[in-house]
């Protein structure tokens, strides 16, 4: 017993759940407890005060949907399921039985919708979810099945939400049981909701809309079971809240809605403000209610008297009188001096009043202040005081207000009721629940009253049904007892009861609340029911069915009089409004009874009342309503709904424990868990209990046949009390606790097992390990062994090396010992023999230095005496020299002075001078050749600068036009740089010359002019420098100059591509140089890379030498090789030069054009040989005055010798491009080549003219003199030109052929994929099906093959006539012009002219069918009346459509308009006729969609119009209307079509719709999934056919057997795929839709199993999508919210990872949908967890940020927009066929 989880009662929470910690003896005083926060408790027991405590129910059964589901049924567990119910998974409905337990949200639910009432409609009422719309289905569905009344009993407390649930019962039955016409009586019965309110309602402390009367609304259907009426009857209205309101409540809405609507124009006359100025509006203090717009509800009460025919001017006097309510409420009664009496001053209040009522003001003010006493005798006026004045005048105002409350009543009625006969009726009863207060008066006795007497029938109802179930399932039972109240309701209503006494009191003349509590003591005082207070004498108590209540008797007799002053009424009567005079008029009991409309016969006669309505007491009125009431529920079977108010503060989803329980004793929901609990509670049907306990039977159990027998049998072996259980014919019945007790045994046994499959895991798991370890130890050992063997030999060879070390040790150190002595005694003695040595040394050495010093001695002395020996001759020697010298100096003297020296001293200096002055001349010339070039090249650049302007006006290319005018710029100051150098060379050179003029003049001495000399010679190797790179200037300029020139030409040739070639295109042929200034003298490195043999001739002439005509010979032998530069560039630019000459080809030039390009390149030819001329000039004259100097001859002679080998060269080139061109027109020849020879002709053709180009390039550059002198290329350009527009022309053709035949071959490839894809899937739909399956489908695969053979083998038969009879009539023909040339006449019979005729007509038969105008109506009816889509089935499909068309062609052939507009017409009305006549049939109606769709597609095809005659054939266009215009007709046809298509969405949605929830959710398509719950009572409701053997349960494989006939059907009949594509999707969506709506609404279905079942099912219909090619029609895209619905039933629930992945899964699914099914989520076994609030809260969190619809339900009448996709048939009209079975022989055809 230990670890047993029990209830204990708990001051706060009513019940607190613990766990017992330790065994429990019997006896003990003392139960040792845990509570849930781990604190321990000692819990006292005993066998009286302190019973054992409640057990709870397993965790499996918490949050059941039925209470009577639960093992254990007592108070703690029905109060923890609604608890977990409501806070944790916010379901606001729980059953209890036949209950239907409310529990008020206090926040609005998107759970009233209309897509949630249909997906009720049609339910079991266990099936679904608890709602108020299941009860509403089940009352809808009992009065249709048993032809019985239904009432639906709305109870509870002020603030529970009766109103509300009444509201939504009444919403249900007028959405499903609408009105047959167009009466829109269901309207009207919504609509009597927003004025009962306005005028029934009233804000209290407990609810801002609390309804304080009861009502009983009756609404009526007929035998179709379409609302045709409703009438509605109320009780006991609160009449004392006009006159008096508590703190913080308000008197009824309407008063707060005229005061909110004042200062409209047709409410100034009522004399209304702010309701803070009234009396009877301002008692509460609290005028607003929060969230309520009083004026916009006043508006919508006036709608809802328009829409039940209230006028306006009644409306208005209903408003007159409800204002004079409360300016009565505001008139001041003032008292006099005495105090006996009162009188009314001249107030405002009191004239509204008497002028809104239409009475005299003066009478008014009169009675309301003084009384009328009759006596038998006499009668006379009695004033009264100011309060008895007060207490009449609010009586007064009460009784005005409730007979304007009744008039209203009577007056809904009356529009509510139709002059149609009522066969059955659902009544709605709105009604007080059991209250009790601190203050309890009149009206709460009167409201726990009529609970007494609605308890008292509940009860029986549900005895009643407990012992039917006990007899239908012939079980024995013995009598329940069960609480009876019937004392408490006499102790109310029976003879000198409450009630009588209080009657008799209110008649007695000074009867008083005192006297009558004291007959209350006296009478009833010893009855159980009846209790006296202790400490009071005017109160008493009476002990109801739910709690004692104490009333309080002050004010019960004033109450219950209701006395009215008679003097006041007549007043009233006397009104000059007929509506306030009626009101008042006094009315007897009968036409009360008979509004109410029930045929219903009294089980007791009912007490009848005095004559006088007004004289009838409160409580007499009240109970004789009430006995109406009751036997009026006793006539029809009810359905009780209790509303329960889960907390006082109006806080949405609280719970407070305490008031819920008070109110489920109140209301009787205990009593039903107890009657209940005192039978058998639980019950299964036989395969729910094997299904669910098969674990607890044995393995022969499990697979017998016998499942009843089998079940008896293990309940005799578990329970051994057979009193627990009881077995009936389909159901076994269990006491209290046994089903938890089987629950109990079914989990050990599951415990068990997974203990001995965790034993064995783990036994298998330990082995494994074990084995591993043993593997591991062995390795360990073999390889420790291995190594201590390994480290005992390294030990031995240690040792033995050790030993050997030790001897090399010793052997070294011994040695090392022996060395050092040896060492020590070398070295003493090598010391000692160096220390004598030294010695002997030192002793030489001294005797060395003195031998030195001797020699030197001697050596100084023997020079000492030369020196002195030799000065002495040297100076005899000078003095004689000086002596010849003195001689010498005057002879030289005298010489000196003579001419001839200074003759032959000057002849050298001349030559020089010559020299130098030839130079000078050089340098002259050499300055004018370069002015002569500046000059030259300044024309040019003027003149490229005009083209560049012509250039940027034609083209606008601003990026090339701008590099080139800056490049322009750059070479214009490089000019004048040069300019001025030559300039300042000449000013230098012009010294020079004055200088040597003046050298040359002057005799200066030699001295002096050898210095000049110095000075000319420095002078002239700086002029050589200069001129050296004036020279490379030049060069470099010349370079320049041919850069830009060929730039140009380049510019030239882009210009007139684009006169031709709009936009930009780039000219392949890049410059043939693209040099940059440099001072050296080569052009380029490139260029000298690819001239070796000028490169070689630099290095033997020298840089210096060769400078000045280096560049010359290398620009010629660049373009001499240029040729070979551009082939090896050809392959990058074939592509682009192959557009650029096609399109040259296409548009070719002009001869102008061609003829200013020739002379503009032949100009350009003859400017540069003229340029060249002069450059030879320059050269040979130079070498002339250079002939002294041979390297110079030398150096011109190579280059001439160049240049020609330079021209021999560019000859031969010249005579490669003739070559070329030949090779090129014999190519052209060949035109029978293959595609590969003719894509390399095009390369070589592509080449060829890139190279062409370059040479004319080449022409028009500075050196074209050598290549064109005669325009010899131009000439081979013109020819090459002619070429390749040939070869491009058969290019084209033969591309054209292969891009046909490779069409072609696609077109043959598609097709066969299109085959083997069709018998791919008939293969695989084949293997799908079951044996006999397979054997019918290819029985009929067969059929229509050979059907298909048939009309093959028909339409050759009708061409070989067609042949044979155009070959007839061709011989006639040739007959007749024999005989004509013969001249013989003959004689034609009218039989054989005749025939000619015909024969003719079938040679020229045009697809048309003739009929007269009289066969037209058997023309429709054989053709659409009669027609049976079965009798065409093995024709051409939509063989009706083409015949009509056929006839439609014929009379726009014949321009018969009325003929066409009159065929049309009928061929219409009798397809829509047939529709409706076979509404329900999918066959025909998808017949006619797809007959009617061809017929449309016809009259398009065939309409003439371009935008639909590109796919048709040329006899199809032929054959296109001539005369009329039938674009009306197709838009008429179109609609048709719309209207057949949704008649074939909601016949085939009809059809699915009942298989869908079984086959989706309840089938087992993976056996042995699913499991099953404990059910409640619900599952066995009334509403499930049992005795029939139940609903019809379809499986998966029915659902897709049904669509595969729906598409089989669709498909036979011709349907074009798009339009059957658009069905499938919309019926997938109703599949989504439906199952997704079914999860959402049920609890038993959100499981991991389900989820499973979910996933494998969608995944099966996707399968067939695939299988029937409708996969691309997205209809698996509608499935996406149930799949998504299946994963989130499967996937993991704990963790926020787990809260991420959902929200990232589910994003088909809304917020709303997410969080329902994880509420909904129930685990069906104990191993599986629940999921808890704050992982619900975390979902909720993360999905805030989407902005879902607040839907809950997918609509279910959502429909797609249909589109007709305009289909053109292939079929030929004129070889259609008719068959002779359809009986149209009256038919010609044309």
């Amino acid at each position: 017993m230990a670890f047993t989880r029990v209830w204990i009662p708990d001051p706060d929470d009513v019940w607190a759940a613990a766990e017992i910690t330790r065994d429990y003896k019997e006896g003990e005083s003392l139960l040792h407890l845990k509570l849930e926060d781990e604190t321990p408790l000692d819990y006292p027991v005993g066998q009286k005060s302190n019973p054992l405590p409640f057990l709870r129910n397993p965790d499996i059964l918490v949050g059941e949907n039925d209470l009577t589901a639960l093992s254990y049924l007592h108070e703690p567990a029905v109060l923890h399921n609604l608890r977990v119910r409501f806070l944790e998974s916010n379901h606001i409905y729980t059953y209890c039985g036949i209950v239907l337990v409310a529990i008020n949200p206090y926040e609005q639910l998107q759970i009233y919708g209309e897509e949630v009432i249909n997906a009720y409609s049609g339910q079991n009422m266990g099936d679904m979810d608890p709602h108020i719309f299941a009860v509403a289905e089940e009352a809808y569905k009992q009065m249709g099945r048993d032809e019985r009344n239904q009432s639906i009993i709305v109870s509870g407390e002020s603030g529970a939400g009766k109103t509300v649930s009444a509201k939504y019962a009444m919403r249900f039955f007028a959405t499903v049981g609408g009105s047959a016409n167009d009466t829109n009586v269901e309207e009207k019965v919504l609509a009597s909701s927003p004025i009962m309110e306005a005028i029934g309602n009233a804000k209290t402390t407990r609810n801002d809309n609390s309804s304080r009367f009861g009502k009983y609304i009756q609404i009526g259907f007929s035998r179709n079971f379409h609302i045709i009426g409703a009438n509605m009857r109320t009780y006991l209205l609160e009449k004392s809240r006009v006159v008096f309101q508590a703190e913080d409540e308000r008197n009824y809405h309407i008063f707060y809605q005229l005061c909110a609507s004042a200062t409209l124009p047709e409410f100034k006359d009522l004399g209304l403000s702010n309701a803070e100025a009234f009396t009877y509006t301002s008692l509460g203090e609290n005028i607003f209610i929060e969230g309520v717009n009083d004026a916009e509800d006043l508006k919508k009460t006036r709608e809802a008297f328009t829409l039940l025919g209230v006028k306006e001017n009644s409306q208005s006097n209903i408003f007159k009188i409800m204002a004079s309510i409360l300016h009565l409420g505001n008139v001041e009664i003032c008292s006099e001096r005495d105090g006996e009496s009162c009188h009314i001053s001249d107030d405002p209040h009191l004239q509204h009043f008497c002028r809104l009522l239409g009475v005299e003001l003066q009478q008014m003010e009169q009675w309301l202040c003084r009384r009328k006493l009759a006596t038998s005798s006499e009668t006379y006026v009695k004033t009264m005081s100011s309060k008895q004045a007060t207490n009449a005048r609010d009586a007064l105002a009460k009784h005005i207000y409730a007979r304007m409350f009744d008039w209203i009543v009577e007056h809904i009625n009356m529009s509510l009721q139709t002059s149609a006969k009522q066969h059955s009726f659902i009544g709605v009863l709105d009604i007080y629940g059991f209250e009790t207060f601190e203050i309890n008066s009149f009206e709460q006795f009167c409201i726990n009253y009529a609970n007494e007497k609605l308890q008292q029938q509940f009860n029986s109802h549900v005895f009643k049904l407990e012992q039917e179930e006990y007899m239908k399932e012939q079980i024995p039972w013995t009598l329940i007892d069960f609480y009876d109240n019937q004392p408490c309701i006499d102790l109310i209503e029976a003879r000198l009861g409450v009630l009588d006494l209080l009657d008799e009191e209110c008649k007695v003349p000074k009867g008083t609340d005192l006297n009558w509590a004291q007959k209350l003591y006296t009478q009833h005082g010893s009855r159980d029911q009846f209790q006296k207070p202790r400490m009071s004498n005017s109160s008493f108590i009476i002990i109801h069915f739910a709690d004692k209540v104490e009333y309080q008797c002050e004010g019960f007799l004033e109450k219950n009089r209701d006395t009215v002053y008679e003097e006041q009424i007549n007043i009233l009567k006397a009104s000059q409004f007929q509506l306030v005079a009626d009101l008042f008029h006094e009315k007897g009991d009968a036409p009360s009874s008979k509004s109410s409309r029930v045929n219903v016969r009294p089980a007791k006669p009912t007490p009848r009342g005095p004559n006088k309505e007004h004289r009838k007491t409160v409580g007499h009125q009240f109970r004789s309503s009430l006995h109406l009431l009751m036997e009026t529920l006793n006539a029809t079977t009810p359905h009780y709904v209790r509303c329960i108010k889960p907390n006082d503060v109006k806080e949405a989803f609280s719970f407070d424990s305490r008031r819920a329980v008070q109110q489920l004793r109140a209301c009787g929901v205990l009593e039903t868990i107890r009657i209940s609990a005192a039978g058998y509670p639980s019950r299964w049907t036989y395969p729910d209990f094997f299904s669910r306990y098969r674990v607890l039977m044995r393995k022969s159990d499990v697979t017998s046949s016998d499942k009843k027998q089998v079940c008896k049998n293990l309940l005799e072996i578990l329970i051994k009390d057979p009193d627990m259980f009881q077995f009936g014919k389909t159901k076994i019945f269990f006491r209290a606790g046994q089903v938890a007790y089987l629950e109990k045994l079914r989990a050990d046994k599951f415990r068990a097992a997974c203990i001995k499959i965790q034993k064995t895991v783990r036994g298998w798991l330990q082995r494994v390990r074990y084995q591993k370890i043993q593997r591991l130890a062995v390795t360990l050992q073999r390889y420790g062994r291995g190594y201590l063997a390994r480290r005992h030999a390294e030990f031995l060879r240690r040792t033995r090396a050790a030993l050997v070390c030790q001897k090399q040790f010793r052997m070294v150190r011994d040695r090392r010992a022996f060395l050092r002595v040896r060492q020590a005694v070398v070295t003493i003695q090598a010391h000692a023999r160096g220390m004598f040595t030294r010695r002997i040394y030192w002793e030489f050495l001294l005797h060395h230095k003195a031998m030195i010093i001797q020699r030197c001695v001697r050596g100084w002395l023997q020079r000492k005496k030369f020196r002195r020996a030799r000065n002495a001759a040297i100076i005899i020697q000078c003095g004689f020299r000086r002596t010849h010298a003195k001689k010498e100096l005057k002879q030289l003297k005298i010489e000196a002075r003579s001419a001839q020296h200074l003759k032959n001293l000057n002849s050298g200096m001349e030559n020089k001078i010559v020299q130098l002055q030839r130079k000078i001349d050089d340098q002259v010339q050499y300055d004018e050749l370069n002015t002569v070039v500046n000059v030259g090249l300044g024309s040019e650049v003027n003149k490229l600068q005009k083209q560049l302007e012509q250039v940027r006006g034609q083209r606008g290319d601003s990026g090339q036009l701008t590099s080139l005018q800056e490049e322009l710029e750059r070479l214009r100051a490089e000019l004048q740089e040069a300019h001025a150098h030559r300039k300042r060379l000449e000013e230098e050179h012009g010294s020079e010359k004055l200088d040597l003029q003046q050298v040359t003049r002057g005799g200066r001495p030699w001295w002096s002019g050898r210095d000049v000399m110095i000075s000319f010679d420095l002078r002239e190797v700086s002029l050589q420098k200069e001129l050296d790179l004036e020279r490379q200037r030049y060069q470099n300029q010349l370079k320049e100059f041919s850069r830009l020139e060929q730039r140009c030409e380049n510019l030239k040739e882009e210009l007139s591509l684009s006169k031709f070639h709009p936009g930009h295109r780039r000219n392949p042929s890049n410059q043939s140089s693209l040099e940059s200034d440099s001072n050296y003298p080569s052009v380029s490195t490139s260029e000298v890379g690819d001239t070796e043999d000028a490169v070689q001739l630099v290095e033997e002439l020298g840089v210096e030498k060769a400078a000045m005509d280096i560049s010359l010979f290398m620009k010629l032998q660049k373009r001499v090789r240029e040729l070979e530069q551009e082939r090896k560039r050809l392959q990058s630019s074939v592509d682009k030069m192959e557009e650029v000459t096609k399109r040259r080809g296409s548009e070719a030039k002009s001869p102008t054009s061609e003829r200013e390009t020739r002379q503009e390149l032949e100009s350009e030819n003859k400017k540069l040989k003229n340029d060249l001329n002069v450059l030879r000039k320059s050269i040979s004259e130079r070498a002339a005055q250079n002939n002294s100097s041979n390297e110079l001859q030398d150096g011109y002679n190579v280059l001439l010798s160049q240049l020609r080998a330079a021209n021999e060269e560019l000859d031969a080139r010249k005579e490669e491009v003739i070559i070329l061109k030949t090779q090129i027109v014999s190519n052209a020849q060949r035109q029978e080549m293959n595609q590969q020879q003719v894509r390399r002709r095009s390369w070589r053709l592509s080449v060829v003219r890139t190279v062409t180009r370059r040479n004319i390039n080449i022409i028009s550059s500075q050196d074209s003199w050598y290549v064109n002198e005669d325009g010899e290329l131009s000439l081979a350009y013109q020819g090459l030109k002619q070429v390749a527009r040939l070869l491009e022309a058969q290019l084209q053709s033969q591309t054209r052929q292969h891009s046909d035949e490779l069409e072609a071959l696609h077109t043959q490839i598609e097709l066969l994929k299109l085959d083997i894809e069709k018998k791919q899937e008939i293969l695989n739909y084949t293997s799908s099906l079951s044996p006999e399956a397979q054997v019918e489908f290819s029985v009929q695969q067969e059929i229509t093959r050979l059907t298909n053979d048939n009309l093959d083998l028909k339409e050759l038969v009708e061409k070989l006539e067609k042949n044979e009879r155009k070959l007839k009539k061709q011989l006639r023909i040739y007959m007749k012009k024999v005989q004509e040339l013969e001249g013989e006449k003959t004689r034609w019979t009218p039989e054989l002219s005749r025939q000619v005729t015909v024969q003719r007509k079938e040679k020229d038969f045009e697809g048309m069918l003739e009929f007269y105008k009289e066969d037209e109506a058997l023309l429709v009816k054989t053709l659409i009346t009669d027609m049976k889509p079965g009798s065409v089935s093995a024709t051409v499909p939509c063989l009706p459509a083409y015949i009509l068309f056929m006839c439609i062609r014929h009379a726009d052939y014949v321009n018969d308009d009325q003929k066409v507009e009159s065929l049309l017409t009928s061929a219409i009305n009798a397809i829509k006729k047939v529709l409706k006549k076979n509404s329900e049939d999918f066959e025909t109606t998808s017949f006619w969609l797809a007959n009617t769709s061809r017929l449309l597609h016809c009259l398009k095809q065939y309409s003439g119009d371009e935008a639909f005659m590109t796919q048709n054939t040329s006899k199809q266009n032929e054959h296109c209307l001539k005369n009329f215009d039938l674009a009306e007709y197709r838009q008429v046809l179109s609609d048709l079509s719309i209207q057949i298509y949704q008649q074939l969405i909601k016949v085939s949605e009809g059809t699915i719709q009942p298989m869908i929830v079984s086959a989706m959710l309840e089938s087992e398509s993976i056996p042995s999934l699913a499991g099953v719950k404990p059910m409640g009572y619900r599952n066995r409701s009334s509403s499930m056919d049992t005795e029939g053997g139940g609903p019809s349960s379809y499986t998966l494989e029915a659902l897709i057997r049904q669509l595969g006939q729906f598409h089989s059907i669709m498909r036979d009949h011709g349907l074009d795929p798009e339009i059957v594509g658009q069905v499938v999707r919309q019926l997938f969506h109703c599949i989504n839709a439906v199952t997704l709506n079914n999860l959402l609404l049920r609890k038993d279905v959100c499981s991991w199993s389900t989820g499973m079942q979910l996933r494998y099912n969608t995944s099966q219909m996707e399968e067939w999508l695939r299988a029937n090619n409708l996969y691309q029609s997205k209809a698996a895209a509608t499935l996406e919210s149930i799949i998504q619905a299946a994963q989130l039933l499967q996937v993991k629930k704990k963790t926020s990872q787990d809260a991420e992945a959902i929200c990232s899964l589910c994003s088909a699914l809304t917020t709303q949908q997410i969080v329902k099914v994880l509420n909904l989520y129930t685990p069906l076994n104990e191993f599986e967890e629940r999921v808890t609030v704050s992982f619900i809260r975390t979902i909720q969190n993360r999905l805030q940020e989407r902005n879902d619809p607040l839907q809950l339900l997918v609509d279910t009448k959502h429909t797609f927009p249909v589109l007709f996709p305009y289909t053109p048939s292939a079929l030929s009209l004129e070889t259609l066929h008719i068959p002779a079975s359809l009986g149209l022989d009256f038919l010609i055809r044309v």
